[in-house]
């Protein structure tokens, strides 16, 4: 069971690694592996063969994953790097909630 606490979409700050401070938005993530793959951050260069997509091919600069401890989600209520708890509303619903400020994360 895993406990990813973040989803495709959500901006995040990177805590540590070659890219430490930097900020993006998840783009993928892998929920078995803990991985993510967040615009902008932990690029590669990767050697790419022609395509009808890409008919040049050559160099291409390209988003690699992570593990997602390395990041943490960026509040937006607060604007802050944050951890994430859990609490249930009175519908039953459970939503994630800024250490920070208090305030629920979840847009829904």
């Amino acid at each position: 069971m895993s406990k990813m606490r973040l989803r495709k979409g959500d901006r995040v700050y990177v805590v540590s690694g070659k890219d430490k401070g930097k900020e993006g938005k998840i783009l993928r993530r892998d929920i078995a592996k803990e991985l993510i793959v967040v615009e902008n951050v932990n690029m590669v260069t990767k050697s790419m063969r022609p395509t009808q997509k890409n008919p040049k091919g050559g160099l291409v600069k390209l988003e690699a994953a992570f593990n997602a401890s390395k990041a943490m989600l960026v509040c937006p209520n607060c604007g802050k790097p944050t951890r994430v708890s859990r609490a249930f509303l009175d519908n039953g619903k459970k939503v994630r909630v800024c250490k920070k400020c208090g305030e629920i994360v979840d847009k829904s």
